[in-house]
C-alpha cells in the first residue's frame, strides 16, 4: 500500500540508548519530519510551524508539535497513515510530574479518542503496569508475543548461534551452560 502510495507509514523506536528518543519531543519531532517527507501538504504544516518558530531561533513547544501533527493527521483527502510505536516501555516512567512516559501515553490516549479514520496505531511495549492500565482501554486488537511459542522458539535459537559463534573457545558444556542461564532470564525479549 504505501509503494503504491496508498498509505502513509511513519514508524518511532523509543531508544534506551538515545535520551532524545525516549520522550514526547522525540516522538512528536520524529513523526512530524516522516509525514513532512511524504507528502506536501505535511511538508506545507511542518514549514508553518518552522517560520512560527524561526524568529525566536526556539524549538517548538510539545504543544505547537501536537498541533502540527495533529493538523497533518487531519488532512482531507488523506490516505490511510499508519504509525508505529515500538518499545514505548524504554521512555522513562521516572519521578516527576508528568514522567516522559506518562506525557506519551497520555498523546497515544489523544490520538485513539480523536478518532481520526485514516488514522491507524501500532504499539508495542512490555506489559508494563501503566502502559496496560492506559492502552487496554483503548486496544481494539492486542497481541502478546511474550507467551507465544513461536516467540521464545526465535529467541532461542539466537541466542544459541550467537553463543556457538562468539563462544567458540568454550567448551560446548559450558556454551550449553551460558544459553540455559541467557534462556531462563530472556521474559520474551
Amino acid at each position: 500500500m504505501h509503494e503504491a502510495r496508498l498509505a502513509t507509514m511513519a514508524y518511532y523506536y523509543f531508544d534506551f540508548r538515545d535520551a532524545k528518543k525516549q520522550d514526547c519531543f522525540g516522538l512528536l519531532s520524529s513523526l512530524i519530519s516522516q509525514l513532512a517527507a511524504e507528502s506536501d501538504s505535511c511538508h506545507d504544516l511542518l514549514s508553518q510551524l518552522y517560520s512560527d518558530h524561526m524568529p525566536r531561533k526556539e524549538e517548538p513547544y510539545i504543544d505547537s508539535l501536537k498541533k502540527c501533527l495533529t493538523g497533518m493527521l487531519s488532512l482531507v483527502g488523506q490516505d490511510s497513515i499508519y504509525i508505529i510505536i515500538d518499545a514505548l516501555d524504554e521512555s522513562p516512567n521516572s519521578p516527576g510530574n508528568p514522567s516522559a512516559r506518562e506525557e506519551v501515553l497520555k498523546l497515544i490516549e489523544e490520538f485513539v479518542k480523536s478518532e481520526l479514520p485514516n488514522l491507524h496505531l501500532c504499539v508495542a511495549s512490555r506489559l508494563e503496569k501503566d502502559v496496560r492500565k492506559v492502552l487496554e482501554p483503548l486496544a481494539s486488537l492486542q497481541i502478546s508475543l511474550h507467551d507465544e511459542s513461536g516467540q521464545k522458539d526465535d529467541i532461542m535459537t539466537y541466542i544459541e548461534s550467537v553463543v556457538n559463534k562468539t563462544m567458540q573457545q568454550l567448551e560446548k558444556e559450558h556454551q550449553n551452560l551460558v544459553i540455559d542461564k541467557l534462556s531462563q532470564r530472556v521474559d520474551g525479549m
